[in-house]
């Protein structure tokens, strides 16, 4: 912001027209009150990580740039492009950072919601315990709100998620429940007494250009210099999300956000100084210190 800058972060789901539709239906009342929102994310595509010797990083590689203010570690194949998400603590968050971000957005959207005061979660590797992965494969958070909770589940190495479905949300109400994933969204109604609570509303099919149509709204934006469909200020609240119930299941017990301050007061831990100071550009932005990380917008 003080910059004018334009940020776009890669949610694409911000730039996919039917997840709008659906949060827009959600919030005029269409299914009642909710209560639960479930978000999963089953992905058989992440699978285990078999053990890998370190190496020598491939030629070309500037590996210490690449590191950054991250912890001095030999190169390892699953420390570079793509497996890092899913393999290190150094440089993610697992799969609760990988897909968390993508559909807790949507949670939030759906709900009119901000992020909670508490959260805890449980997890591990209950698949996978001897391979190279240092992120839990199996996972479980409570998102507890005042008259709500978003409940976050993920596994990897399977893919038979609720409604069939690998990754999704569901919306309980009162008299539906809503279906939501990148394919498109349904709503089902709650049958009581053989009598439907509300008509069903069959499955509306999105456009499946969300990458497109996201690629285009930040080059838009350059130009006009209007805020992105993906502000970076809505991925920094998602992010935290996924971070305070990967934070719960490392400190193993319930976390309590404070918003006004942007701390997580039952977790305060210090942090490892960084390696070397980070310089440039992003030295304007990142303070890292031996006590906190704090990101300036």
């Amino acid at each position: 912001r003080k910059y004018n800058r334009i940020v776009q972060v890669g949610q694409w789901q911000r730039s996919d027209p039917h997840w709008d539709e659906a949060a827009n239906f959600l919030k005029a009342g269409n299914i009642g009150r909710i209560r639960t929102v479930k978000v999963w994310a089953y992905q058989d595509g992440k699978p285990t990580l078999p053990v890998k010797p370190d190496c020598d990083a491939p030629a070309g590689v500037d590996y210490d740039m690449w590191l950054g203010p991250a912890p001095k570690r030999p190169f390892n194949p699953y420390r570079f492009h793509y497996k890092f998400p899913l393999f290190s603590w150094d440089y993610a968050g697992g799969l609760m950072s990988d897909w968390g971000v993508h559909l807790l957005d949507y949670a939030l959207e759906g709900m009119n919601a901000g992020l909670p005061s508490r959260v805890f979660s449980g997890g591990g590797k209950f698949a996978y315990p001897n391979d190279a992965m240092e992120t839990p494969d199996t996972l479980m958070a409570t998102y507890a709100y005042d008259d709500f909770n978003i409940i976050w589940d993920h596994a990897c190495g399977i893919n038979h998620g609720l409604y069939n479905r690998k990754e999704g949300l569901a919306f309980y109400g009162e008299n539906g429940t809503m279906v939501l994933d990148r394919a498109g969204w349904e709503v089902i109604p709650v049958v009581s007494n053989n009598v439907a609570r509300m008509e069903a509303v069959p499955f509306k099919k999105g456009e499946g250009k969300g990458l497109y149509n996201h690629v285009g709204n930040m080059l838009s934006c350059i130009k006009s210099r209007e805020l992105p469909n993906a502000d970076v200020a809505i991925g920094a609240r998602v992010a935290k999300m996924a971070h305070l119930a990967n934070i719960s299941c490392r400190v193993q017990r319930e976390v309590h956000w404070d918003d006004e301050k942007q701390i997580c007061l039952s977790a305060i831990t210090r942090l490892p100084p960084c390696r070397k100071p980070i310089t440039g550009h992003l030295g304007n932005y990142l303070n890292c210190n031996n006590r906190s990380i704090t990101l300036k917008f």
